[in-house]
């Protein structure tokens, strides 16, 4: 049980706990498996899936804050995921939870209000992958994508499109499919509800003590410093390779790279994989056809060519500078910050979702079979919900 809380209070991040648990598992669960087979819209599946659990959820404990606490702790539980690049998804997760909070506060608890919440959260998904892209390649690689659009238009001798008319036909389909995942979620959720409980075999010791909220090297130590760095580098690199000229940004990461590379070479995981330099060369390539397309078709171009080279070099920053960042979040003066604003209940809620995390996990359908049957796979967390209740508010507080 939360200490240093009134008992509403208390009750309200207790449930968050549960929600942003049982919702974290599910996005380690489906994330591992879209991670594994590289099907392309991850990140709109999770979006999808996500928006389902939690406007359900929402139907067996319908009060307000719930969905942006969960949100929060679903956010940093994502931390335990495999790739260290762990801002992106956060914030993609966070923007989910709060748009659905906002949209049921302002237009109350009914199934237009579900429906709306439903394409305001997936559609995020959509925002978020546009403005990564920019942020990891520029606006350059937007000009390729639409490059690419078009030509394949063309193929069809349909009409070229310009990039409103691209934007405002991928949002369509996000919209459609977030009434869908609106009324999936209030259709799961009120299942739940006459269903009722459901018992399950779950440990007595089924919250850990000892679960590290953000695993890290014991011997790794870091930095406050370095945290502040990282925060004034990664604009100033960007400006640099936006704005000043490429070479001095070129120089600027050959500096930061020989800086931090060594530092944090434990954490470049992602920068190890082959199918992220697969992905650069493919971005070199698109860059180099796509770039200029006349009446003649694609060629090559050795402007594009250098386009795509430019975009190569700033992604590699982008990912080396929010790793570093993201592994210097990390930090036990973080931690204590958080208590001194008045933020304890909320830690004191992650660490009990945290400690929960494996057995959760261990309880819930495998990826193949969310992906199979995936509102039956969906309504099994919120059904088991006031179950890992009971056994949160139970929980003493050591």
């Amino acid at each position: 049980m939360l200490k240093n809380a009134t008992k509403t209070e208390s009750d309200l991040w207790t449930k968050a706990a549960v929600v942003g648990g049982l919702w974290a598992s599910v996005e380690i669960i489906v994330g591992s498996f879209l991670h594994n087979t590289r099907i392309p819209f991850a990140g709109s599946f999770l979006a999808v899936a996500g928006t389902i659990l939690l406007i359900g959820f929402y139907q067996i404990w319908p009060q307000r804050g719930l969905i942006i606490r969960a949100g929060l702790i679903t956010a940093l539980m994502k931390s335990v995921s495999p790739s260290a690049l762990i801002l992106g998804p956060m914030t993609g997760i966070f923007m989910e939870a709060a748009l659905v909070e906002l949209v049921i506060v302002l237009l109350g608890a009914n199934l237009p209000s579900y429906l709306l919440a439903g394409i305001m959260s997936v559609s995020s998904a959509l925002f978020h992958k546009i403005i990564s892209l920019i942020i990891v390649y520029g606006f350059d690689l937007l000009k390729v994508y639409i490059n690419m659009i078009n030509f394949a238009l063309k193929q069809f001798r349909i009409k070229e499109a310009e990039p409103l008319e691209i934007f405002t036909a991928l949002l369509i389909v996000y919209a459609i499919v977030g009434v869908m995942a609106g009324w999936m979620g209030t259709w799961v959720g009120k299942k739940a509800l006459q269903m009722g409980r459901q018992k399950l075999d779950i440990p007595d010791k089924a919250v850990s003590n000892n679960q590290e909220f953000f695993p890290m090297n014991s011997e790794f130590k870091t930095s406050t410093i370095l945290l502040f760095t990282h925060l004034m580098a990664i604009p100033l690199g960007l400006f640099l390779l936006n704005y000043v000229g490429f070479y001095q940004g070129l120089t600027y990461v050959a500096v930061y790279t020989l800086v931090f590379g060594f530092r944090y070479r434990k954490a470049m995981r992602r920068l190890r994989k082959p199918i992220f330099w697969m992905q650069l060369v493919l971005i070199l390539l698109f860059s180099t056809f796509f770039w200029n397309i006349g009446e003649q078709g694609f060629r090559p171009s050795m402007e594009g060519a250098q386009i795509g080279f430019e975009m190569m070099v700033r992604a590699l920053f982008v990912i080396m500078a929010f790793t570093s960042l993201s592994v210097e979040l990390r930090n036990q003066r973080v931690r204590d910050f958080l208590f001194r604003a008045g933020m304890g209940q909320f830690y004191q809620a992650l660490g009990l979702a945290f400690g929960a995390l494996p057995i959760m996990i261990s309880l819930l359908p495998g990826s193949k079979e969310i992906m199979r049957s995936p509102l039956k796979s969906l309504l099994k967390p919120i059904v088991m919900a006031d179950q890992w209740l009971e056994i949160f508010s139970n929980k003493p507080t050591e």
